[in-house]
């Protein structure tokens, strides 16, 4: 399926069959039945009511989802959250860097960036636990953090080590030093997996931008018509058919963004990449718009993410990158985070 961009018409977005499939026969509907046991929401009102009925439990939640079978307490969620949003905002302080290149093939470049942006150039154990090729095979991820866990020592003092590195390394013992190396990847690499999809979005869409477009503008329309995280499950609960009695005892319920944000009574020109009307538009309160969550339990990364893709940005338009005048189609695969893959950013 096409998505227009008003910067650049000619670019052509491909999405995964089934993506493709629940924009085609799905969207504009309020509710409908993705399997036997599965319905799927893209009503923007019965999402608010559905989402509001319950808080999301741990497994729903991937920051408190349990460490082989080992459950994530919020003491140890609120620690971690603490120490990576320290690790962000010390990055943020720093000053462009007139040296840095971002040229190449989004978004792992800017992956890599972010990476070594917020987390520095620490040792290979923690560098690998935020590396986007464990994102393959679960088995990748435990072979990387029982290979980092097993290793002897600490790193020397010739290391700077980001403050959720450091934390991880205070755990005593083999099994607390593994629960706390997993978590680190689990925080550490979603922020640079999703900001560097976000900003990867965005140049896809509509760079080069004009110069009086604001990057939150910008950000918040890429968020719309791709939007890194495009569902929300929440399992079976007698909640949701109190809601709508449609939703049966055993029916889990997969939410999606992805439709809403498209949903012709809710935007003008759906389709089309147009950052101007965020200009009034309030990305907190729109109906159906929930890029990060719900009202009730916004992702907690989101105050991280905003910041950090309006700074990726920065250098893009201080440098003058464009995606690759020869490239004109752009692949979104279903592999986890809603992203155009390989974007070839060049120099204008």
């Amino acid at each position: 399926m096409p998505t227009p961009s008003t910067g650049n018409s000619a670019r052509t977005t491909v999405f995964a069959p089934r993506i493709e499939e629940l924009l085609r026969k799905h969207r504009g509907a309020d509710l409908f039945r993705l399997e036997r046991d599965t319905v799927g929401v893209a009503g923007a009102e019965l999402m608010d009511g559905l989402l509001s009925a319950r808080p999301a439990n741990a497994e729903e939640r991937p920051t408190f989802k349990p460490v082989q079978r080992r459950h994530v307490t919020r003491t140890d969620a609120s620690a971690l959250m603490q120490a990576v949003s320290a690790d962000v905002r010390a990055a943020l302080k720093k000053p462009l860097d007139a040296a840095d290149d971002l040229t190449g093939k989004w978004p792992h470049v800017a992956h890599v960036h972010l990476r070594n942006l917020v987390f520095g150039r620490e040792s290979f154990r923690f560098r690998i636990l935020v590396d986007r090729r464990l994102e393959l095979t679960p088995k990748l991820t435990w072979m990387a953090v029982a290979a980092g866990t097993a290793m002897l020592g600490k790193p020397g003092t010739e290391i700077p080590l980001s403050n959720l590195a450091a934390r991880a390394l205070e755990a005593e013992g083999y099994d607390d030093r593994r629960y706390a190396m997993y978590l680190y990847r689990r925080v550490a690499a979603p922020i640079c997996f999703t900001v560097a999809a976000l900003v990867t979005n965005a140049l896809w869409l509509g760079s080069p931008f004009d110069d009086d477009v604001p990057n939150r503008d910008i950000l918040s329309e890429a968020l719309r018509l791709l939007p890194p995280s495009w569902n929300l499950l929440r399992v079976a609960s007698p909640e949701f058919g109190a809601v709508d009695e449609r939703i049966g005892a055993r029916d889990d319920v997969l939410m999606l963004p992805l439709l809403s944000h498209r949903d012709p009574r809710l935007w003008d020109a759906p389709d089309e990449f147009r950052p101007r009307r965020w200009a009034d538009l309030d990305p907190e309160t729109h109906p159906g718009y929930l890029p990060f969550g719900h009202a009730s339990e916004r992702c907690w990364g989101r105050h991280m993410v905003i910041p950090l893709a309006e700074r990726l940005l920065d250098i893009v338009r201080r440098d003058g990158l464009v995606v690759s005048p020869d490239q004109t189609v752009g692949k979104v695969e279903l592999d986890g985070l809603l992203e155009v893959a390989g974007v070839r950013m060049v120099r204008r």
